[in-house]
Protein backbone atom coordinates (compact mmCIF):
# COMPACT_ATOMS: atom_id res chain seq x y z
CA UNK A 1 0.00 0.00 0.00
CA UNK A 2 1.29 3.23 -1.06
CA UNK A 3 -0.31 5.32 1.72
CA UNK A 4 1.78 8.66 3.27
CA UNK A 5 -0.86 10.33 5.18
CA UNK A 6 -3.09 9.74 7.25
CA UNK A 7 -5.74 12.34 8.89
CA UNK A 8 -8.69 12.32 11.23
CA UNK A 9 -10.46 15.56 11.09
CA UNK A 10 -13.37 15.68 13.83
CA UNK A 11 -12.03 12.63 15.74
CA UNK A 12 -14.00 13.40 19.45
CA UNK A 13 -17.17 13.44 16.57
CA UNK A 14 -15.97 9.74 14.86
CA UNK A 15 -15.55 8.08 18.86
CA UNK A 16 -19.39 9.68 19.32
CA UNK A 17 -20.85 7.98 16.40
CA UNK A 18 -19.32 4.54 17.26
CA UNK A 19 -16.51 4.48 14.99
CA UNK A 20 -14.07 3.79 17.22
CA UNK A 21 -13.59 -0.56 16.29
CA UNK A 22 -13.60 0.94 12.53
CA UNK A 23 -10.66 3.18 13.43
CA UNK A 24 -8.32 0.65 14.44
CA UNK A 25 -8.90 -1.81 12.32
CA UNK A 26 -8.10 0.73 9.40
CA UNK A 27 -5.08 1.51 11.26
CA UNK A 28 -3.92 -1.82 11.36
CA UNK A 29 -4.18 -2.36 7.67
CA UNK A 30 -1.92 0.77 7.01
CA UNK A 31 2.07 0.90 6.32
CA UNK A 32 4.04 2.38 9.86
CA UNK A 33 5.86 4.92 7.56
CA UNK A 34 3.38 7.85 7.12
CA UNK A 35 2.25 11.14 8.53
CA UNK A 36 -0.52 10.93 10.91
CA UNK A 37 -2.22 14.16 11.83
CA UNK A 38 -5.56 14.45 14.42
CA UNK A 39 -7.97 16.84 14.41
CA UNK A 40 -10.26 17.64 17.48
CA UNK A 41 -12.28 19.97 19.05
CA UNK A 42 -12.35 18.58 22.54
CA UNK A 43 -9.74 16.15 23.95
CA UNK A 44 -11.79 13.70 26.07
CA UNK A 45 -10.31 10.45 27.33
CA UNK A 46 -11.71 8.14 24.10
CA UNK A 47 -10.00 10.94 22.22
CA UNK A 48 -6.09 10.28 24.53
CA UNK A 49 -6.99 6.74 24.11
CA UNK A 50 -7.51 6.68 19.95
CA UNK A 51 -4.38 8.83 19.69
CA UNK A 52 -2.21 6.29 20.92
CA UNK A 53 -2.85 4.23 19.07
CA UNK A 54 -2.75 6.28 15.30
CA UNK A 55 -0.05 8.78 16.16
CA UNK A 56 3.71 8.13 16.56
CA UNK A 57 4.84 7.89 20.07
CA UNK A 58 6.77 10.93 19.59
CA UNK A 59 4.28 12.86 18.10
CA UNK A 60 3.70 16.72 18.67
CA UNK A 61 0.38 18.19 20.39
CA UNK A 62 -0.44 21.60 18.97
CA UNK A 63 -3.21 23.67 21.35
CA UNK A 64 -4.39 26.46 19.47
CA UNK A 65 -6.56 27.44 21.86
CA UNK A 66 -4.37 27.78 24.80
CA UNK A 67 -4.61 26.84 28.75
CA UNK A 68 -6.63 28.91 30.69
CA UNK A 69 -8.97 30.14 27.98
CA UNK A 70 -12.62 30.11 28.48
CA UNK A 71 -14.70 26.66 26.70
CA UNK A 72 -17.53 29.08 25.46
CA UNK A 73 -17.21 33.12 24.39
CA UNK A 74 -18.02 36.00 26.73
CA UNK A 75 -20.30 37.14 24.09
CA UNK A 76 -22.46 34.67 23.69
CA UNK A 77 -25.10 34.85 26.70
CA UNK A 78 -26.38 31.73 27.79
CA UNK A 79 -29.49 30.81 29.71
CA UNK A 80 -31.45 27.78 30.95
CA UNK A 81 -34.98 26.62 31.21
CA UNK A 82 -36.62 24.28 33.02
CA UNK A 83 -40.33 23.10 32.39
CA UNK A 84 -42.27 19.88 32.08
CA UNK A 85 -41.45 18.41 28.79
CA UNK A 86 -45.44 19.19 27.75
CA UNK A 87 -44.86 22.62 27.04
CA UNK A 88 -41.32 22.53 25.07
CA UNK A 89 -42.45 22.89 21.70
CA UNK A 90 -44.96 25.69 22.68
CA UNK A 91 -42.04 26.95 24.29
CA UNK A 92 -40.11 26.64 21.38
CA UNK A 93 -42.47 28.65 19.29
CA UNK A 94 -42.92 30.97 21.81
CA UNK A 95 -38.88 32.14 22.00
CA UNK A 96 -38.74 32.13 18.22
CA UNK A 97 -41.45 34.73 18.67
CA UNK A 98 -40.06 36.51 20.93
CA UNK A 99 -36.60 36.44 19.34
CA UNK A 100 -37.72 37.61 16.09
CA UNK A 101 -39.59 40.73 17.24
CA UNK A 102 -36.24 41.51 18.94
CA UNK A 103 -33.82 40.76 15.94
CA UNK A 104 -35.12 41.69 12.53
CA UNK A 105 -32.13 39.70 10.93
CA UNK A 106 -32.40 36.94 12.75
CA UNK A 107 -30.82 33.51 12.14
CA UNK A 108 -31.57 30.37 14.09
CA UNK A 109 -30.57 26.74 15.12
CA UNK A 110 -32.63 24.36 16.76
CA UNK A 111 -31.34 21.67 18.22
CA UNK A 112 -33.30 18.28 18.98
CA UNK A 113 -32.52 14.95 20.61
CA UNK A 114 -32.68 13.16 17.30
CA UNK A 115 -33.94 13.15 13.58
CA UNK A 116 -37.53 12.22 13.65
CA UNK A 117 -37.97 14.84 16.25
CA UNK A 118 -36.37 16.74 14.28
CA UNK A 119 -38.96 16.56 11.64
CA UNK A 120 -41.97 16.94 14.05
CA UNK A 121 -40.40 20.30 15.27
CA UNK A 122 -40.05 21.40 11.54
CA UNK A 123 -43.25 20.80 10.37
CA UNK A 124 -44.98 21.48 13.51
CA UNK A 125 -43.22 25.69 12.99
CA UNK A 126 -44.12 25.00 9.20
CA UNK A 127 -47.50 24.88 9.77
CA UNK A 128 -47.13 27.73 12.23
CA UNK A 129 -45.89 29.87 9.70
CA UNK A 130 -42.68 30.41 10.71
CA UNK A 131 -40.06 30.21 8.17
CA UNK A 132 -38.18 27.15 8.95
CA UNK A 133 -35.91 24.48 7.09
CA UNK A 134 -34.91 20.85 8.83
CA UNK A 135 -31.35 19.27 8.36
CA UNK A 136 -30.86 15.38 9.72
CA UNK A 137 -29.69 12.31 9.15
CA UNK A 138 -32.90 10.67 7.43
CA UNK A 139 -32.52 13.50 4.91
CA UNK A 140 -30.63 12.55 1.42
CA UNK A 141 -27.09 14.30 1.55
CA UNK A 142 -27.74 16.23 -1.61
CA UNK A 143 -31.10 17.85 0.50
CA UNK A 144 -28.78 18.63 3.34
CA UNK A 145 -25.61 20.43 1.27
CA UNK A 146 -28.79 22.21 -0.05
CA UNK A 147 -30.25 23.50 2.78
CA UNK A 148 -27.10 24.13 4.41
CA UNK A 149 -26.03 26.59 1.51
CA UNK A 150 -29.40 28.46 1.86
CA UNK A 151 -28.94 28.97 5.87
CA UNK A 152 -25.39 29.79 5.82
CA UNK A 153 -26.14 32.62 2.78
CA UNK A 154 -29.49 33.64 4.22
CA UNK A 155 -30.94 35.82 7.20
CA UNK A 156 -34.75 35.46 8.62
CA UNK A 157 -34.35 31.95 8.81
CA UNK A 158 -34.69 29.27 11.18
CA UNK A 159 -32.56 25.82 10.80
CA UNK A 160 -34.26 22.80 12.57
CA UNK A 161 -31.55 20.02 13.08
CA UNK A 162 -30.20 17.08 14.73
CA UNK A 163 -26.99 16.90 15.80
CA UNK A 164 -25.52 16.96 12.02
CA UNK A 165 -24.64 20.53 12.62
CA UNK A 166 -23.16 20.62 15.86
CA UNK A 167 -19.76 19.97 14.55
CA UNK A 168 -17.77 21.52 11.61
CA UNK A 169 -20.50 23.70 9.92
CA UNK A 170 -19.59 27.64 9.94
CA UNK A 171 -23.26 29.44 9.73
CA UNK A 172 -21.91 33.08 9.51
CA UNK A 173 -24.41 35.77 11.69
CA UNK A 174 -26.24 32.93 13.85
CA UNK A 175 -28.26 35.16 16.03
CA UNK A 176 -29.66 32.23 18.88
CA UNK A 177 -28.89 28.37 19.16
CA UNK A 178 -31.79 26.98 20.75
CA UNK A 179 -31.56 23.13 22.42
CA UNK A 180 -34.05 20.99 23.32
CA UNK A 181 -33.77 18.50 25.68
CA UNK A 182 -30.26 17.14 27.48
CA UNK A 183 -27.07 16.65 25.28
CA UNK A 184 -25.55 13.69 25.46
CA UNK A 185 -22.31 15.53 27.43
CA UNK A 186 -21.36 18.35 27.79
CA UNK A 187 -18.75 18.67 25.02
CA UNK A 188 -22.02 18.58 22.55
CA UNK A 189 -23.60 21.08 24.46
CA UNK A 190 -20.15 23.67 23.96
CA UNK A 191 -20.03 22.32 20.59
CA UNK A 192 -23.41 23.22 19.65
CA UNK A 193 -23.49 26.75 21.04
CA UNK A 194 -20.21 27.12 19.42
CA UNK A 195 -22.30 27.99 16.37
CA UNK A 196 -23.39 31.31 17.33
CA UNK A 197 -20.84 34.03 18.44
CA UNK A 198 -18.44 33.23 15.96
CA UNK A 199 -15.75 36.02 14.16
CA UNK A 200 -16.32 38.21 17.48
CA UNK A 201 -20.14 38.95 17.55
CA UNK A 202 -22.59 38.59 19.87
CA UNK A 203 -25.24 35.59 20.28
CA UNK A 204 -27.38 33.90 22.27
CA UNK A 205 -27.78 30.33 23.82
CA UNK A 206 -30.88 28.91 25.25
CA UNK A 207 -30.99 25.22 27.28
CA UNK A 208 -34.36 24.06 27.28
CA UNK A 209 -34.71 21.12 30.14
CA UNK A 210 -37.22 19.23 31.69
CA UNK A 211 -37.10 18.71 35.45
CA UNK A 212 -35.89 15.24 35.33
CA UNK A 213 -33.43 16.13 33.09
CA UNK A 214 -31.80 19.04 35.33
CA UNK A 215 -29.57 17.04 37.02
CA UNK A 216 -27.19 17.82 33.38
CA UNK A 217 -27.19 21.26 34.89
CA UNK A 218 -24.35 20.15 36.91
CA UNK A 219 -21.94 18.71 34.10
CA UNK A 220 -21.91 22.96 32.76
CA UNK A 221 -22.04 24.52 36.57
CA UNK A 222 -18.55 26.18 35.40
CA UNK A 223 -20.12 27.74 32.64
CA UNK A 224 -21.72 31.80 32.89
CA UNK A 225 -25.36 30.03 32.47
CA UNK A 226 -28.28 32.02 34.06
CA UNK A 227 -31.90 30.65 34.59
CA UNK A 228 -34.20 32.41 31.54
CA UNK A 229 -36.96 34.42 32.68
CA UNK A 230 -39.70 33.43 30.68
CA UNK A 231 -42.52 35.88 29.75
CA UNK A 232 -46.38 34.65 29.68
CA UNK A 233 -46.91 32.15 27.30
CA UNK A 234 -50.11 33.16 24.38
CA UNK A 235 -52.82 30.94 25.47
CA UNK A 236 -53.98 31.31 21.87
CA UNK A 237 -50.59 30.12 20.55
CA UNK A 238 -51.24 26.82 22.22
CA UNK A 239 -54.38 25.96 20.70
CA UNK A 240 -53.03 26.99 17.33
CA UNK A 241 -49.49 24.52 18.05
CA UNK A 242 -52.51 21.98 18.87
CA UNK A 243 -54.30 22.14 16.14
CA UNK A 244 -50.84 22.20 14.16
CA UNK A 245 -49.71 18.99 15.44
CA UNK A 246 -53.73 17.29 14.72
CA UNK A 247 -52.14 17.74 11.19
CA UNK A 248 -49.00 15.50 11.34
CA UNK A 249 -48.87 12.73 9.76
CA UNK A 250 -49.20 9.69 12.92
CA UNK A 251 -46.39 7.96 11.20
CA UNK A 252 -44.31 11.03 11.89
CA UNK A 253 -45.39 11.26 15.85
CA UNK A 254 -44.94 7.68 16.57
CA UNK A 255 -41.15 7.82 14.89
CA UNK A 256 -40.52 10.90 17.05
CA UNK A 257 -41.87 8.19 20.15
CA UNK A 258 -39.55 5.59 19.30
CA UNK A 259 -36.81 7.70 18.84
CA UNK A 260 -37.29 9.85 21.30
CA UNK A 261 -37.81 6.73 24.14
CA UNK A 262 -34.68 5.43 22.56
CA UNK A 263 -32.20 8.28 22.70
CA UNK A 264 -33.06 8.83 26.21
CA UNK A 265 -32.54 4.64 27.26
CA UNK A 266 -29.44 5.31 25.98
CA UNK A 267 -28.46 7.89 28.48
CA UNK A 268 -27.36 5.91 31.83
CA UNK A 269 -28.26 8.35 34.18
CA UNK A 270 -31.60 8.38 32.60
CA UNK A 271 -32.21 5.05 31.04
CA UNK A 272 -31.51 2.86 34.59
CA UNK A 273 -34.70 4.09 35.77
CA UNK A 274 -37.14 2.84 33.23
CA UNK A 275 -40.27 2.83 35.35
CA UNK A 276 -39.26 6.86 35.28
CA UNK A 277 -38.47 6.82 30.84
CA UNK A 278 -41.45 5.21 30.49
CA UNK A 279 -44.02 7.61 32.31
CA UNK A 280 -41.82 10.74 30.82
CA UNK A 281 -41.65 9.08 27.85
CA UNK A 282 -45.83 8.65 27.37
CA UNK A 283 -46.26 11.74 28.73
CA UNK A 284 -43.89 12.87 25.53
CA UNK A 285 -46.54 11.03 23.78
CA UNK A 286 -49.51 12.73 24.67
CA UNK A 287 -48.56 15.87 24.14
CA UNK A 288 -47.65 15.36 20.64
CA UNK A 289 -51.22 14.36 20.13
CA UNK A 290 -51.13 10.97 20.33
CA UNK A 291 -53.97 9.37 21.94
CA UNK A 292 -52.06 5.37 23.42
CA UNK A 293 -48.19 5.26 23.40
CA UNK A 294 -47.16 3.57 19.98
CA UNK A 295 -46.12 -0.26 20.62
CA UNK A 296 -42.83 -1.84 20.26
CA UNK A 297 -41.56 -5.08 18.43
CA UNK A 298 -41.25 -7.24 21.63
CA UNK A 299 -37.72 -7.69 20.38
CA UNK A 300 -36.93 -4.27 20.64
CA UNK A 301 -38.70 -3.89 24.08
CA UNK A 302 -36.30 -6.94 25.50
CA UNK A 303 -33.31 -5.31 24.12
CA UNK A 304 -33.78 -1.85 25.77
CA UNK A 305 -34.76 -3.31 29.12
CA UNK A 306 -38.24 -2.28 28.39
CA UNK A 307 -40.28 -5.24 27.73
CA UNK A 308 -42.14 -6.10 31.73
CA UNK A 309 -42.06 -2.32 32.71
CA UNK A 310 -45.73 -0.36 32.89
CA UNK A 311 -46.78 1.16 30.02
CA UNK A 312 -45.15 -0.13 27.37
CA UNK A 313 -47.20 -1.64 24.94
CA UNK A 314 -45.47 -4.32 22.68
CA UNK A 315 -46.87 -5.49 18.92
CA UNK A 316 -49.09 -8.41 19.05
Amino acid sequence: MGLKMLILDEAGHLLDLGFRKDIEKLVDCLPRQRQSLLFTATIPKEVRRISQLVLKREHSFIDTVGLGCAETLSQVKQSYLVSPHELHFHIVHHLLKEHISQSPDYKVIVFCTTAMVTSLMYLLLRDMKMNVREIHTRKPHLSRTRVSEEFRESKRLILVTSDVSARGMNYPDVTLVIQVGIPLSRDQYINRLGRTGREGKEGEGILLLAPWEEYFLDELKNLPLEKFTLSQLDPSAKHKMEDSMAKIDGNVKEGAYHAWLGYYNSIKEIGRDKTTLVEAANRFSESIGLQKPPALFRKTAVKMGLRDIPGIRIHR
